[in-house]
C-alpha cells in the first residue's frame, strides 16, 4: 500500500470525524429550540433533522468546493508543493473536528465554518507566511461574530414582542391567535422559501434574481396561508381542570401601570407632608397591580395559552425544518470541500480553485452528520433550547423565524453570517424581550468565549498535526 493510498484514508477518516462533529454540534443548532420548547422529543427532533440534513447534504450539497474553504488563503502557494496542502488539509479536519468534539462535549454551540476557516489559517500561515492569508476575509469573519446575533436578536425580540402584544394582551387569545396566524404564515412562508432558494439551493444554481424568487416566495405564502386559516379555525380551547379566579382586563393593567408610572415620578419630586402621604398610596396601587396581574396569568397559563402554544408548535417545527435542510446543503461543505481538495491532489497532482466531489463523499459527509446528530446532538439541544433562556413554542417560533430572516438578509446583503451565531442570538433576543433577569448570563459568556476562541485553537491545532503529518510522509 502506497503512502498516497494511507493519506487518503487517513484524510477520508478525519473527514467523516469532521461530518460527525458538524452533526453533533451544528446540527442541534436548528432542532435545539424546538427541544427546548416542548414542541418535539429529542427522539423525533433526531429522526426529523435526520432526514432534512442528509436530504439537504446529499441532494443539494456542492458538486464543486473550494479548494481552500472561503478563500482565506491564496492556493498559489502549494503550486511547488502540492503535498503540502494535502497534509494541511488532513491536519485542519482532525483539528477543527477534535474542537467541535470539545465544545459539544461541554454543550458550547460554535460555528463549524469558523472552525474550519482557523485551521486552514493556522497551515496557511506556516507555509505561505502571514502575508498569504486574506485578512480581509478574517476580518468579515469575526465581524459576523457580532453582526449575526444583534441582527438575529433584535428580529426576535420585535417579533416576540408584536405576537404577546397582539395575542397574550388581548382579553381573548386563541380568538386573537386565530386571526393573526394566516398573515402571520405568510410572511412565515415568504422568508422560509427566500433562505431555501438564497442558502438551501444555491449549490443547484437556479440563479433566480430577487423578483423571480420573490414572486414565488408570495405565490407560496398565499397557498400556506389559506390552508393555515382553515386549519386554525377548527382548532377547540383546550379546556383545563383547575380552579382560576375572575381574569382581569389587559386594559386594567395597563392602566394601573401607567397610573404608577405617574404616582412615582410625583414621589420623587414631592415634599413633605405631601409626600408621606403619597407614599402609602403608590405602595397599595403596587400591591394591587400584582394581585391583578396574579388573576390575569392564572387564566393566561391554562386553557388560552395551551392552546396558543398548540397552534405555533406546527410553525415551529416548519421554521426548524427549513433551517435544518438548508443547514445540511450549506455546511457540509466544511467536512466534504477539504477532503475533495485532498482527493482531487492525490489523484491528479494538482492544486485548483475548485475541487469535484464525488457522490460517495457528499454521501459519507451527510451519514456523519445524522450519526453525529444521534449521538451526542442532545448536548448542544440542551443548551440552546434549555440554558439560555426558558422557551415555550411561541418564543421558540420566534427564535427560528427570526434566525431565517436574517440569513435571508445578510445573504442579499452580502454580510458575513454564522448559522450558529445567528440562532443563539435569536434565542438571546427573544429571552431579553421578557427580561434580562431571564437569561442565564453565566451560560452566556461561556458560549461567547467559545466563539471567539473558535479561530486560534482551530489554527493551532491544525498546525501541529501538518507537522506531524509532514514528518510521516514527507
Amino acid at each position: 500500500m502506497g503512502y498516497e493510498t494511507v493519506l487518503l484514508i487517513i484524510a477520508i477518516v478525519f473527514g467523516f470525524y469532521m461530518a460527525w462533529s458538524i452533526g453533533a454540534n451544528d446540527v442541534a443548532n436548528a432542532m435545539g429550540t424546538s427541544v427546548g420548547s416542548g414542541a418535539l422529543t429529542i427522539k423525533r427532533a433526531v429522526i426529523l433533522a435526520a432526514i432534512l440534513e442528509f436530504s439537504g447534504a446529499f441532494f443539494v450539497g456542492s458538486h464543486v468546493s473550494e479548494t481552500i474553504r472561503k478563500g482565506i488563503i491564496d492556493p498559489i502557494i502549494f503550486q511547488n508543493n502540492p503535498m503540502d496542502l494535502v497534509y494541511g488539509m488532513t491536519g485542519a479536519l482532525l483539528a477543527a473536528a477534535m474542537w467541535l468534539q470539545i465544545a459539544t462535549y461541554f454543550g458550547w454551540p460554535v460555528s463549524t465554518t469558523h472552525s474550519i476557516v482557523g485551521s486552514v489559517i493556522g497551515f496557511g500561515m506556516v507555509i505561505g507566511g502571514v502575508s498569504s492569508i486574506e485578512w480581509g476575509k478574517v476580518g468579515s469573519i469575526v465581524a459576523s461574530w457580532v453582526v449575526s446575533p444583534v441582527l438575529s436578536g433584535s428580529i426576535a425580540f420585535i417579533i416576540f414582542t408584536i405576537l404577546r402584544r397582539r395575542i397574550y394582551y388581548k382579553d381573548d387569545p386563541v380568538k386573537a391567535a386565530k386571526k393573526t396566524v394566516p398573515p402571520l404564515v405568510f410572511i412565515v412562508f415568504i422568508i422560509l422559501t427566500l433562505a431555501l432558494v438564497f442558502k438551501g439551493l444555491k449549490n443547484l444554481h437556479l440563479d433566480l434574481g430577487i423578483g423571480e424568487a420573490l414572486g414565488i416566495a408570495v405565490v407560496v405564502g398565499l397557498i400556506a396561508s389559506v390552508i393555515s386559516h382553515f386549519l386554525v379555525r377548527n382548532i377547540k380551547t383546550e379546556t383545563v381542570k383547575e380552579t382560576t379566579v375572575q381574569k382581569q382586563p389587559s386594559s386594567v393593567l395597563r392602566s394601573l401601570n401607567s397610573a404608577i408610572r405617574h404616582l412615582d415620578k410625583a414621589l420623587s419630586n414631592a415634599k413633605n407632608p405631601l409626600k408621606s402621604r403619597l407614599q402609602p398610596v403608590v405602595t397599595e396601587l403596587k400591591t394591587v397591580k400584582q394581585t391583578a396581574t396574579l388573576e390575569h396569568e392564572i387564566t393566561r397559563t391554562s386553557s388560552d395559552y395551551k392552546t396558543v402554544e398548540r397552534i405555533f408548535v406546527y410553525l415551529q417545527i416548519l421554521s426548524a425544518s427549513f433551517v435544518a435542510f438548508a443547514h445540511g446543503a450549506n455546511d457540509v461543505a466544511n467536512a466534504v470541500g477539504p477532503l475533495a481538495a485532498v482527493v482531487s491532489i492525490l489523484q491528479t497532482g494538482l492544486v485548483t480553485m475548485k475541487a469535484q466531489v464525488p457522490i460517495w463523499i457528499l454521501a459519507m459527509g451527510g451519514v456523519g452528520i445524522i450519526i453525529g446528530l444521534a449521538t451526542w446532538g442532545w448536548r448542544v439541544m440542551e443548551t440552546i433550547g434549555k440554558k439560555i433562556t426558558e422557551l415555550t413554542p411561541t418564543r421558540g417560533f420566534a427564535a427560528e423565524f427570526s434566525a431565517a430572516t436574517t440569513i435571508v438578509i445578510a445573504s442579499k446583503m452580502g454580510l458575513p453570517i454564522s448559522t450558529t451565531h445567528t440562532l443563539v442570538g435569536a434565542v438571546l433576543g427573544v429571552g431579553l424581550a421578557r427580561g434580562i433577569g431571564s437569561l442565564n448570563l453565566r451560560v452566556i459568556s461561556d458560549i461567547i468565549v467559545s466563539w471567539v476562541i473558535t479561530i486560534p485553537v482551530g489554527a493551532a491545532g491544525a498546525i501541529i498535526f501538518y507537522y506531524i503529518l509532514k514528518a510521516i510522509f514527507g
